[in-house]
């Protein structure tokens, strides 16, 4: 893992969340590398029907698991998620959003492009800036 990580857009790997803290490593990035077999590499804004869908599959993303430093997820939250699931709930028709600059690039690996972009959302890693002048 180095600060070189890239998101599917080319350039350089975003922080997805630190409220609840996300990834793979727990470092807020949608990182990757060889001991995350699931590929947590896809930034989601979860929604309440993607977190049913995830329950639905055995995927239970609301549960809090302390022993595994997760809180529970609620709609709104950003969470890397596994490519896999994100892909099974694409083809559901249950898609959490995306944040295309924050989802690293090995997601590309298992999920098109075009499905990233049609569910991509552009969240600022500083939100400061949106206030009105």
């Amino acid at each position: 893992m180095t600060s070189e990580e890239r998101n599917v857009l080319g350039g350089p790997l975003e922080p997805c969340g630190t409220d609840p803290l996300t990834g793979f490593y727990r470092d807020g990035c949608c990182n990757t590398g060889s001991e995350d077999l699931g590929s947590h590499t896809i930034c989601a804004v979860v929604t309440a029907e993607f977190l049913e869908h995830q329950r639905s599959i055995g995927n239970d993303l609301v549960t809090p698991m302390p022993q595994y430093r997760f809180p529970g997820l609620i709609p709104g939250d950003r969470w890397c998620v596994t490519a896999v699931n994100w892909l099974r709930a694409y083809e559901d028709g249950a898609a959490a959003y995306v944040v295309l600059a924050s989802t690293h690039e090995r997601a590309l690996e298992l999920v098109p492009l075009e499905a990233l972009r049609e569910h991509g959302v552009d969240v600022p890693a500083d939100p400061t800036g949106l206030g009105a002048d």
